[in-house]
């Protein structure tokens, strides 16, 4: 019966490890759609940024309530997976807390996991009430119905539903050991469980053991479907927020990337000894093939990353002067529909073998407006926002690039302003002769 459970154990261990491993795959499928980028740049100051930003969490406690409870919450989720260690090395071998010869060290670590578990509780509790009963502005914009409010709730559950199973196992084992039921040696402390066990006073041994096996199970199984829940879930951010801390912006925010293209342009009609007319040297200087971002294909990988990364917890949104006042625009929209994008276009591909096949959408128009575009002051509040550096201003200036240069769509406020420049050397409607006749004022 033993060696039955262990093979079970094998099966359902290596089902949820070999389903997470197909979504990876397709999630790296899916980001390296995008346009390739060079970030081997500045390597020590994108480790800092990983270690302090995505391990240290420096950013999420400039809101000190929600930055602490986050904190619990993934102190928690890093530490109790040593737990979940323990119970798949029990699970294969067919033993049961395997790590109990480490005698006072394992004792403080199953109490360290009990008082991070109820701590968890607390905090996923409170998230529920902020989303739910106290409704935070936030949490309750345009992009947030439906799904993603689905999705939110849904982690807290997850997350509620898995302490409790860890903590009732543990509250059963507890009972058992006091029972000195074989099997069950004396180990661990249970700080908190201990006040669950009497709950199982009058029980008996083979009950507490079906409890103990059952929340066992439920446990284990719970966090390998919680794994392969996170693709299809916010929470995504879990595993890629590292590595989009390290890919993350290191120049100035204010800094924009010009296209090679213009600037070499730029720098022809400046050289009075170069010939205007002349072929391109080579295919470096000659123009791409279609300036700025229409579709999520024109992106940068590092872009589709930080759209894969997103929280959804509205940071970038509640700090955007544009949506303060009533524009259209959310930063956490444009990363949201981002993503949509990219999975609409990944399943395309799936279906059609490997192979994209033009469905008449693209992220722009089909996703996000003209309107959302051009209501951003490229202020970046967003991205000073983000707790995991997430640049929604790039893809909104790529954009702005595509209507500008392809299609010509501007805004007539800012046509009018390239004229002038074009025709008046300035962005004003004066003449060039008379740009100075201020200066004579009196």
């Amino acid at each position: 019966m033993e060696i039955i459970q262990q093979v079970l154990f094998a099966v359902v261990l290596i089902a949820g490890v070999g389903f997470f491993a197909k979504n990876v795959k397709t999630l790296r499928r899916n980001i390296k759609l995008g346009k390739d980028v060079d970030v081997s740049d500045n390597k020590p100051v994108r480790w800092r940024n990983m270690m302090r930003i995505a391990l240290g969490q420096t950013k999420m406690v400039v809101r000190p309530i929600p930055g602490l409870l986050h904190i619990i919450v993934y102190v928690g989720f890093i530490i109790i997976n040593i737990e979940v260690l323990e119970i798949v090395i029990d699970g294969l071998l067919g033993t049961h807390r395997i790590f109990a010869p480490l005698g006072a060290l394992y004792n403080f670590l199953i109490g360290s996991f009990e008082i991070l578990a109820f701590l968890v509780i607390i905090a996923v509790v409170v998230f529920w009430i902020r989303r739910n009963i106290i409704r935070i502005q936030r949490f309750i914009k345009p992009e947030m119905q439906g799904w993603p409010k689905k999705d939110g709730n849904m982690i807290l559950y997850i997350e509620f539903v898995l302490m409790l199973l860890f903590l009732t196992m543990n509250a059963s084992d507890f009972q058992l050991q006091q029972m000195n039921v074989e099997h069950y040696t004396q180990a661990g402390s249970f700080p908190i469980s201990q006040f669950i066990s009497p709950f199982f006073d009058g029980m008996s041994a083979t009950t507490l053991i079906l409890i103990e096996r059952t929340t066992w199970w439920l446990h284990i199984i719970g966090i390998l479907c919680f794994l392969n829940y996170l693709y299809y879930s916010k929470h995504l951010h879990i595993l890629l927020a590292f590595p989009n801390t390290y890919y993350g912006k290191t120049t100035p925010k204010g800094q924009f990337a010009n296209l090679e293209s213009v600037t070499n342009e730029v720098k022809l009609m400046m050289d009075p000894s170069a010939d205007p007319f002349a072929a391109p040297a080579d295919d470096v200087d000659a123009a791409p093939e279609k300036f700025g971002a229409s579709d999520v294909s024109d992106l940068s990988w590092v872009q589709l990353l930080n759209s894969y990364t997103c929280t959804e917890c509205g940071r970038c949104t509640s700090e955007c002067p544009a949506n303060q006042t009533g524009k259209k625009l959310s930063p956490r929209k444009i990363m949201m529909d981002t993503r949509d994008r990219l999975e609409e276009v990944g399943k395309n591909i799936d279906a059609n073998k490997g192979e994209f096949k033009d469905d008449g959408k693209q992220l722009l128009g089909d996703y996000i407006t003209n309107e959302e575009i051009w209501a951003c002051t490229s202020c970046n509040a967003c991205v000073e926002a983000c707790p995991v550096s997430i640049d929604p201003l790039s893809i909104i200036m790529d954009m702005r690039q595509y209507l500008v240069m392809e299609k010509s769509a501007a805004p007539t406020e800012l046509n009018n302003m390239m004229g002038n420049i074009e025709n008046n050397g300035a962005p004003w409607p004066f003449n060039q002769m008379d740009r100075l006749n201020w200066t004579e004022e009196k």
